[in-house]
């Protein structure tokens, strides 16, 4: 069980880790605040002093993978290397985030249907920007001959689809190591791209 130090950032981070790991372990709904506080080691009405409830704590973990994704596609878009290397530096990054901090991302993937009113919204509209983002470079990269003529949109959904199935190797006993799983993965969707 995590235990908290006595600042106030690291409690709220504690808070959302362990939020993460129940999410993804029992879901966000059947997840309860008691559940929550038993994990931290706190009592349930102190997580109060942290979050407003369990909605906030959902998402602030989305909002902050979700931001980590775009940050990391605003580094590649700026790269000066080919759009073909561009998906490849896209396609590594999101593994690495599924392999490194697979609960939040689980949970991004799995439970942003469970996100209220606006900030469903703010996710569902921002989630179209960067998938049309990722289409750009795709489009790019098929006007120059880099990549096969292929529809940018499926092109995406398959390469996100397919870091989604590192969730199996998670849940076995890992007999291949994540530097394996990303650069077998990478070879694979990479080459089937490549004109």
């Amino acid at each position: 069980m995590p235990k908290l130090s006595n600042k106030r950032n690291n409690r709220k981070d504690v808070i959302l880790n362990s939020a993460a790991i129940l999410f993804k372990a029992k879901g966000y709904a059947a997840t309860s605040m008691r559940d929550l506080a038993e994990e931290v080691g706190i009592e349930a009405a102190s997580l109060y002093n942290h979050i407003s409830g369990k909605a906030q704590i959902l998402e602030e973990i989305i909002e902050k993978i979700a931001n980590d994704c775009l940050s990391d596609l605003q580094e590649i878009e700026k790269t000066d290397v080919t759009s073909l290397n561009k998906i490849e530096l896209f396609l590594r990054a999101h593994i690495k985030l599924m392999i490194y901090r697979f609960e939040e991302y689980f949970v991004m993937v799995n439970e942003w249907i469970q996100l209220e009113n606006d900030a469903l919204q703010n996710f569902i509209n921002n989630r179209k920007r960067y998938i049309g983002r990722v289409e750009s470079i795709l489009q790019d990269g098929i006007n120059k001959g880099e990549i096969k003529n292929l529809l940018p949109y499926t092109v995406v959904l398959n390469l996100l689809s397919c870091v989604r199935g590192l969730e199996f190797w998670h849940r076995t006993n890992k007999t291949y190591t994540a530097e394996d799983m990303e650069n077998s993965m990478v070879e694979q969707l990479i080459g089937g791209l490549r004109n």
